[in-house]
């Protein structure tokens, strides 16, 4: 009887993993819906905020503030548009890919790089260097020395994903014996 009573034990746990799991995935996929239901709505509500910066841009006397503001939004939207992307890959096969978290430092890294060059231009701008402003430039200039090298490490941590998906190739004798005659590839 033991057995039989074990049997019929691990016959219920197994029937409760199956349902947790189904209650689980349903869950996710509501999760990855509403995330991406809200990921779209911060996309077209970043564009429509980046469009009006950019329309007061034109207008104002004062350009260079509110371009960088506008610039940085649409960066901004960028990130979220990739973002979005990741979990509709996630979404559909089911797994966590790591490139498009790469791809999403890589651009919030250039976004933030290219914020704080545009920044720093507006301190030679005369009537807006101070005391501080000597401070500020060496910790901007440290700033960007890091940006660039954890943008070298994204671009070479991409490369190196993509190489190692690609199937490998054969050897170079193998590669002139197999070619089509002529170079026709057919």
């Amino acid at each position: 009887m033991p057995v039989e009573k074990e049997g019929l034990t691990t016959r219920r746990l197994s029937r409760l993993a199956q349902v947790a799991d189904t209650v689980f995935l349903q869950v996710e996929t509501v999760a990855y819906i509403l995330l991406g239901v809200l990921l779209a709505a911060a996309v077209v509500l970043g564009v429509l905020g980046a469009a009006v910066l950019l329309s007061k841009t034109l207008h104002a006397s004062d350009q260079n503030d509110a371009l960088v503001v506008a610039i940085d939004r649409l960066l901004f939207v960028l990130m979220v548009v990739e973002i979005l992307h990741t979990v509709r890959v996630s979404f559909r096969s089911g797994t966590l890919v790591c490139e498009p978290f790469l791809i999403v430092g890589l651009i919030a890294s250039i976004r933030r790089v290219l914020v704080i060059t545009l920044e720093s231009s507006q301190v030679n701008v005369p009537g807006r260097w101070t005391a501080d402003s000597q401070s500020m430039l060496h910790a901007t200039m440290l700033e960007l020395l890091v940006l660039a090298v954890l943008i070298l490490v994204m671009v070479i941590s991409i490369y190196l994903l993509r190489r190692s998906k690609r199937p490998p190739r054969p050897p170079r004798g193998l590669r002139a014996a197999t070619a089509s005659p002529q170079g026709f590839r057919g």
